[in-house]
């Protein structure tokens, strides 16, 4: 049977835009630093951005963006959009080996570079895609400045047709098997499930045109390039910070009045210690929503007393657009601590079901792999037909790779990561591929990587490595080397040393025998 969404009318990025600009065309869509842009701009804009990308490609083909937040990152999408084609944002704090990577596997022709990572950028081997700057001196021969790429080109639609359910955004997402691999999102994830959400009544939920809302999550990630679509989408206001600051987020609050905020728990509890958070007027926020892990209970009291909102947990992936199981604010209230340690529920227009290792359905109280079924359900994996197949069915149900269980009321308990994958600091991190990296170094003989309790990122990455005979490795230097290779959060802040690896008949590593000792007395193997 057809989820009722499934038939519902969603306009592109592009007519979204077309009708904002219409119906209030004056109205601010950015603020970024001292630059404004109101809606009509921002649709003139858009519109040049994508007759400059069709005179060098076609509808299809991926654009790559890799820097950080920014009023010309933002308009990269929506330029992209109208032309048909398909924005690749890199995690700017990635390696150039892992940057290189992303880009001949997304085949992006044009990769248009933030000012601040030119010399970045300049490091990859191998580079072929002809390379745009946004801002600044062009820093290398050869490159050209986004004012002088841009030229002449008209500020009017392009003569092209582009449907909702084509693809928009391609962000990889670390793989099992050492790879990232690309989940591809369509303009109709997002569109189609704005109208869901709209029927539902839920304010908490949707947000009005003209509201204040901050983009402050790097452009990399979905909680980044997503959410700014969705605020644009809303009709809001987007003040864009380059990166979360707290001080800049508590002075935006202030001078802005932002109705909506959204930061991962570890960025609230860096702002609330921030020393302008004892005096900032949070009396404009509305809503407080957070992601990517529960919320200890002294932060959320703490952040209740001062911010003065309501608070909602989201839980998604980048699969599903973000968030497609919210924990609302009624339910965030100290005296009901057993639901705070929850997910929360499926939003409207979400189903979610229990799946056991045999492939039965389970019922309420039995833990198995979650499963999906959403408007906002990715397209797939690009160019990995047998990698979508495993994860997203016929009928449109995903795999979450999450372990869990739904209670009678249909609360959503996380209980573990089926796919070992670790959080840090709302980053995602998959062991395979730090340990295909660290075991290239000449100490070591063998390496399994695992999270471990961390109180302030939630987990953080520790290698247990077995030592190359006849030597005894420095912690330090292995540490270097995966830093030399990968992007930072991805390498482990500790290594301990063991004889031999704990393995399966089949020769897979054990993980969460090495992760027992260090969760023992935690009620949830994620943190």
């Amino acid at each position: 049977m057809e989820p009722d969404w499934k038939n519902l009318p969603a306009p592109t990025f592009g007519e979204v835009i077309r009708e904002h600009a219409r119906e209030r065309g004056q109205a601010i869509a950015l603020r970024y630093g001292d630059r404004t842009t109101t809606y009509a701009q921002f649709d003139a804009l858009t519109d040049r951005i994508a007759h400059a990308l069709l005179r060098e490609g076609q509808p299809g083909d991926r654009i790559a963006y890799l820097g950080k937040n920014s009023d010309v990152a933002v308009a990269l999408i929506l330029g992209a959009a109208k032309a048909g084609m398909v924005l690749v944002p890199v995690i700017w704090r990635l390696a150039p080996p892992e940057i290189a990577y992303i880009l001949s596997d997304s085949t992006a022709g044009l990769l248009f570079v933030d000012h601040e990572l030119a010399d970045q950028a300049a490091a990859i081997e191998g580079l072929t895609a002809r390379v745009i700057q946004t801002e600044g001196e062009v820093a290398q021969p050869g490159w050209t400045g986004f004012d002088a790429w841009l030229g002449d080109a008209p500020g009017s639609p392009p003569a092209l047709e582009v449907d909702a359910d084509q693809a928009l955004l391609q962000i990889y997402t670390s793989g099992t098997t050492g790879r990232p691999k690309g989940a591809v999102l369509s303009h109709a994830n997002a569109t189609r499930y704005r109208k869901v959400i709209k029927d539902s009544g839920l304010e908490w939920l949707s947000s009005d045109p003209g509201e204040t809302a901050l983009l402050a999550m790097p452009f990399g990630h979905i909680a980044g390039a997503g959410q700014a679509l969705l605020i644009l989408q809303s009709g809001g206001e987007m003040i864009i910070h380059r990166e979360f600051d707290p001080g800049a987020t508590l002075e935006a609050i202030e001078v802005h009045g932002l109705r909506r905020l959204f930061l991962v728990p570890a960025a609230l509890q860096i702002m609330l210690a921030h020393p302008k958070a004892a005096t900032t007027d949070f009396s404009s926020l509305g809503y407080f929503s957070y992601g990517a892990s529960p919320i200890p209970v002294p932060l959320l009291e703490a952040g209740i007393a001062r911010l003065g909102c309501q608070f909602m947990q989201v839980y998604g992936m980048t699969e599903t657009w973000g968030g497609v199981v919210a924990l609302p604010p009624e339910d965030h209230d100290p005296a009901r601590r057993h639901l705070l340690s929850s997910a929360g529920k499926a939003m409207p227009g979400v189903e979610l079901r229990i799946r056991g290792t045999d492939g039965q359905l389970l019922g309420p109280g039995e833990t198995g792999e979650v499963e999906v079924r959403s408007p906002s359900n990715l397209l797939g994996y690009w160019q990995l037909p047998e990698a979508t197949r495993a994860v997203l069915s016929d009928d449109g149900w995903l795999k979450t790779g999450d372990a869990g269980m739904l209670d009678a009321e249909g609360y959503l308990y996380i209980q573990d990561r089926i796919k070992d994958m670790i959080i840090t600091g709302a980053e995602n991190v998959y062991p395979a591929e730090v340990e295909s990296v660290i075991y290239g170094h000449p100490q070591v003989a063998d390496v399994a990587v695992i999270g471990v309790p961390d109180a302030r990122w939630g987990e953080a990455v520790k290698a247990i490595v077995v030592p190359a005979p006849g030597t005894q490795p420095d912690p330090a230097e292995i540490i270097a080397w995966a830093k030399e290779r990968l992007a930072g959060f991805k390498c482990p802040k500790s290594i301990d040393f063991i004889d031999v690896l704990p393995r399966n008949p089949s020769g897979k590593i054990l993980r969460r025998e090495l992760r027992e000792p260090f969760w023992a007395g935690y009620e949830r193997r994620v943190n």
